[in-house]
């Protein structure tokens, strides 16, 4: 018997079912050895050596291992296929006592038996520069965390934190909105006409005046003279464009991609898209079927395909659409200059889990995010659609007017998956027949006014697109540097947009002052850029290091030495003290927003601020967003937001993710200091701080984990 290591127990299942009695599958439920929880633990005076230590609360996950591996003719290790993953395996071998460079490890991009039985004949030694790499991130976030969020704290308040990705996507955030508050509108008209041919037809379309930014109507003045010069005056077509144009379908998802379009089609958060799709990726549990992966691996960059999947793509499109819906050769699409491509792009595992198939038999969101892979995957082989376009432009007194129309020949991928905009489907409509020198006629004039805009708020979606464009973090990060902002209280939503709070302003411009280089888009992407360097070219990752800390130090120390200082207002509640009577204060700490007596420190008494904790779940009947509410005795509950026409409510705030081990929706409990996400069903819980980090390093509570574990053990062996 082998023993096969793995991160979580999400897909224990399937790959021990996949690989069968020889081989005893165990997570390792993430890193078993990190950087201290207290301390710097890096040697910057010693070539930044790492001090590494046994996370507290996974001894006995430890443990547990070495009593196992005592019974096994070897071990392996199958972490996730990426740079944090090989460093898991890693830190698992020293602790193990393992040589690297046996061949102990395997990787498979997809949890199929193909692909899982496929890497167990093929183990390789660790990987050093993946190795290297994720240790240059761990050490680099680390001495940028516990260097500069101290700082933070005596410079304005107390519990805050810095970060080397999350505080550059921040002043993303701060640049746009003060691009926003500066900007000055400026008014300008624009003129649509509805044109019909003078031969007494009654067909009309609509035609919009030609006005560039050199020729802008900038007052009602100017739109009145046009209107008066071409009223009841003719129309004629002066240059017709007929053409058959083609519309290519996107590319399969990659993470960001797949983020985006969650939020934008789906209205599901970064939050709630990443852990689905770790869901889908792990194994879904399908009625009859037990636990099934139907992804593959979710954090990519890369927009490659695998040609037997491609090759399965062409012959399931043949057999279900027909011969003319596919390509000659497979479609292939090229990735973005800076992507690592160590992973195909997101995709189906088998094209045969049809969605429309599953979809009563996986959760709501499970089913939606499928849905959205299959698709896209699916398009993206299948041959362009087709249109006749019209492109018109048209002279009265003058002025030129111009329209646009398209008649779909053939739909194409749009069969199965649409890609265009509104805006395209508006320009999409049908025109008549038109010939150059065509007469028309104005059914009607409308002038409008209007005025520039500013740029618009970033939304999640658009926030991810922009840092991976910028070359900031990875997909691997992009998520959790998001959320930290809101859990920080640096941003906050208004609707989908986001905006800076007041103290995400004040942060903004104290790094700026202090930390120009940490807070340069540039720099942090070209960081991004030397690790990829250590992976991909096998650069010193201690020169790395070397090359970043001497100006970062020299930052901290005049940081230190300067004795600027910050006061944010204390905002009012209307809550008062039930100890002293006073009406409470909203400050912020480092886990988020809380209600605190202003009397401290003679009244210490605090209470956590519900109303401000995020409640990312939905409605699990209509998909809607969960809200608090009160019912007419004032009592909360939370319910969906279509109230009271969806019944759904919970008196416990829902956590918005399923249970690892009973897949029943989580419930969320808040402490001043920590939160708990605990299942009523089975008894997982863990603990973790408002920015979502897992304190102690800890997903699961290791002696109940342990414990889950054997059950799930001996029912397997009672049910075989």
């Amino acid at each position: 018997m082998k023993l096969v290591l793995i991160e979580g127990p999400g897909k224990k299942d399937s790959v021990q079912h996949y690989l069968g009695k020889d081989y005893k599958v165990m997570p390792t439920f993430g890193h078993c050895r990190d950087l201290p929880v207290k301390g710097l633990g890096v040697d910057v005076k010693n070539n930044f050596e790492p001090e590494y230590v046994v996370v507290a609360d996974h001894k006995k996950t430890v443990d547990a291992i070495k009593k196992e591996m005592k019974k096994a003719d070897g071990v392996i290790f199958a972490s996730d296929p990426d740079r944090e993953g090989e460093a898991i395996a890693w830190h698992m071998c020293y602790l193990l006592d393992i040589d690297p460079k046996t061949n102990c490890r395997i990787t498979y991009n997809e949890i199929s038996e193909t692909a899982v039985n496929e890497a167990i004949a093929n183990p390789r030694p660790i990987d050093d520069k993946l190795v290297n790499a994720q240790q240059a991130r761990r050490v680099l976030d680390r001495l940028v965390g516990y260097k500069i969020s101290p700082i933070l704290c005596k410079k304005i308040q107390n519990n805050l934190s810095a970060g080397r990705v999350q505080s550059v996507t921040l002043r993303l955030v701060v640049d746009r909105e003060r691009e926003i508050l500066n900007f000055k509108p400026e008014e300008y008209w624009t003129l649509q006409v509805t044109l019909k041919k003078d031969d007494g037809t009654t067909e009309t379309f609509k035609a919009v005046l030609e006005a560039g930014k050199d020729k802008a109507i900038k007052s009602k003045e100017e739109m009145d003279k046009i209107v008066e010069a071409i009223l009841g005056k003719e129309f004629t077509a002066v240059n017709v464009k007929k053409s058959v144009t083609k519309s290519q379908p996107s590319a399969p998802f990659t993470t960001s991609t797949m983020q985006q379009e969650a939020l934008n089609k789906l209205g599901m958060s970064l939050k709630t898209t990443s852990a689905t799709a770790q869901v889908l990726y792990e194994g879904v549990e399908i009625a009859g079927k037990g636990k099934q992966p139907l992804v593959t691996y979710i954090r990519t960059d890369s927009v490659r395909i695998a040609p037997e999947a491609q090759a399965k793509a062409k012959k399931f499109i043949i057999e279900n659409f027909g011969e003319k819906y596919t390509t000659e050769k497979p479609r292939s699409f090229k990735n973005k200059k800076d992507a690592q491509d160590a992973h195909e792009a997101i995709r189906p595992i088998s094209l045969n889990y049809r969605p429309e198939d599953l979809k009563d038999k996986i959760q709501k969101n499970e089913y939606r995010l499928y849905k959205l892979i299959y698709d896209r995957f699916l398009a993206s082989q299948m041959s362009e659609a087709t249109y006749n376009s019209l492109s018109v432009e048209f002279e009265c007194s003058g002025y030129k007017f111009k329209t646009t129309g398209r008649s779909l020949i053939f739909d194409g991928y749009t069969a199965i998956y649409n890609n265009q905009s509104q805006e395209d489907d508006e320009v999409s409509s049908k025109l008549p027949n038109i010939e150059k020198g065509d007469k028309f006629i104005s059914q009607e004039t409308k002038p409008e006014q209007k005025w520039t805009k500013p740029p618009a708020r970033y939304t999640e979606a658009s926030l991810v697109k922009a840092m991976e464009e910028k070359g900031i973090g990875r997909p691997s990060t992009y998520t959790q540097s998001v959320s930290t902002l809101f859990t920080r209280n640096y941003v906050e939503k208004d609707g989908k947009a986001i905006k800076p709070t007041e103290l995400g302003f004040v942060v903004v411009d104290m790094l700026i002052k202090f930390f120009p280089d940490i807070m340069d888009v540039g720099f942090t992407a070209g960081m991004e850029n030397n690790l990829d360097d250590i992976e991909y070219e096998g650069k010193d990752w201690h020169q790395v290091l070397t090359e970043f800390y001497g100006s970062f130090d020299e930052a901290v120390k005049n940081a230190q030495k300067d004795g600027t200082k910050a006061k944010l207002p204390e905002e009012v509640s209307d809550v008062a003290c039930d100890k002293c009577g006073a009406m409470m204060v909203i400050r912020t700490g480092r886990y988020g927003k809380f209600l605190a007596c202003p009397n401290f420190p003679t009244c210490k008494n605090t209470k956590p601020l519900e109303e401000d904790f995020p409640i990312e779940a939905k409605c699990p009947n209509c998909g809607k967003n969960i809200k608090r509410l009160k019912s007419k005795r004032g009592k909360v509950f939370y319910g969906c937001e279509g109230y009271p026409d969806c019944t759904y409510m919970s008196w416990d705030i829902p956590a918005g993710e399923k249970c690892p081990n009973c897949s029943e929706d989580m419930i969320v409990k808040l402490y001043k200091n920590s939160k708990t996400i605990s299942c009523k069903s089975c008894g997982y819980s863990r603990k973790e701080d408002y920015n979502g980090t897992v304190q102690a390093e800890e997903e699961l509570s290791q002696e109940s984990a342990i414990d889950i574990l054997n059950k799930l053990d001996e029912q397997n062996e009672k049910q075989s």
